[in-house]
């Protein structure tokens, strides 16, 4: 069970390492990984030509009639599935780093409270009975999507009380709820009358890109970026959360209020992203750490770094997961969770007040 004393440490506002050139490390890196990721699958379409089919979409210049298979692989299939896993991995770190100042608890990621859970009881409806039919290929986004968003209303009806929203009361609510949607997507699949369902729904909720293109992806984005820049203005006031709602009170930040605010935040932002990927899961459990090692804890710092590293990360990840054993896809969640778990035991042994204790 998480402990509400596994607390995020107190932030150490030094910085360790220039941020402007890690910034652009990262962003040089994320380039150069999207473009490998795009010329790279079943076919593979020189880097060259991969630039060359990418600049034409985007100036509406012309290429040879022999090249059109290959850029519309590029250009259909390859390009939005690779600028929505930078999309997806930048948002779930970003969304892991608030989740953690918000519940104080170093354990936390985007779906312990609950989010994840109720989105997989909305998109295991669309697959099992056809709910949402008429919406066609957003179907099983928009089921998801308000699937999150009823688990995250009735985690906060239960979790708030005249003290405002505690930490703990929301991890333990959101924990015990998630089981409790778990239950309610199994009973859903159980009567499904379509003997895919099961499988569809678990490839769905271990993680997958595979229907991502060019329509799906504005949503998405807009959120993460909302996020993402918002979280950046709050990164002081973050800082002084992590510590505390006594220390937030005597420094003039209203905790309550804040906690809120990222509640409702973190819990949107979540909602479209499972609604376009699945749960992905470690991404923004184990990226908030790692950041914080390379440039310290201060929120600042750690929410302009975390998001580029969790889309270089995410990006390599649905690299692997369609051409490791291609043509038959792995779900992200699987690699993910080989990346993480190694990770973060050694993360815990390494640094181990960082997870409650030494």
């Amino acid at each position: 069970m998480l402990l509400e004393r596994a607390r995020t440490p107190v932030p150490e506002l030094a910085p360790r390492v220039p941020l402007v050139l890690i910034a652009a490390v990262l962003t040089a890196v994320l380039l150069v990984s999207a473009l490998v990721a795009i010329a790279l699958g079943p076919t593979v379409v020189p880097l060259a030509d991969t630039a060359r089919y990418l600049w034409a979409a985007v100036t509406g210049g012309s290429i040879r009639a022999e090249e059109f298979t290959d850029y519309a692989v590029i250009w259909q299939v390859r390009a939005p599935r690779v600028l929505l896993a930078a999309v997806v991995g930048a948002g779930l770190s970003a969304i892991g780093v608030a989740v953690q100042a918000l519940v104080r608890n170093a354990l936390a990621d985007p779906f312990i409270l609950g989010v994840s859970s109720g989105a997989s009881v909305g998109a295991s409806a669309v697959v099992s009975f056809g709910l949402f039919s008429s919406l066609g290929i957003f179907a099983l986004s928009a089921a998801a999507f308000l699937g999150a968003l009823g688990a995250t209303a009735l985690v906060y009806l239960i979790a708030r009380s005249r003290a405002g929203l505690s930490p703990l009361r929301l991890v333990l609510i959101g924990v015990a709820l998630a089981y409790g949607f778990q239950a309610a997507m199994s009973v859903i699949v159980f009567f499904a009358p379509f003997g895919e369902s099961a499988r569809t729904v678990l490839f769905w909720l271990l993680g997958s890109l595979g229907g991502a293109t060019w329509q799906s992806l504005p949503i998405a984005a807009a959120a993460v970026a909302v996020a993402v820049v918002l979280l950046a203005r709050k990164g002081r006031a973050l800082d002084v959360l992590a510590m505390g709602d006594e220390t937030a009170a005597s420094l003039g930040v209203d905790a309550a209020r804040l906690r809120r605010g990222l509640f409702l935040l973190t819990a949107v932002v979540t909602g479209a992203i499972v609604a376009v990927s699945g749960a992905i899961g470690f991404i923004g459990l184990v990226m908030p750490h790692l950041v914080r090692i390379l440039v310290g804890a201060a929120h600042n710092r750690v929410l302009v770094v975390a998001p580029l590293a969790g889309a270089v990360l995410l990006v390599w990840v649905d690299l692997v997961s369609r051409t490791a054993f291609a043509p038959r896809e792995l779900p992200l969640g699987v690699i993910t969770a080989l990346i993480g778990v190694p990770v973060f035991v050694a993360l815990m042994r390494r640094r181990g007040y960082l997870f409650g204790g030494s």
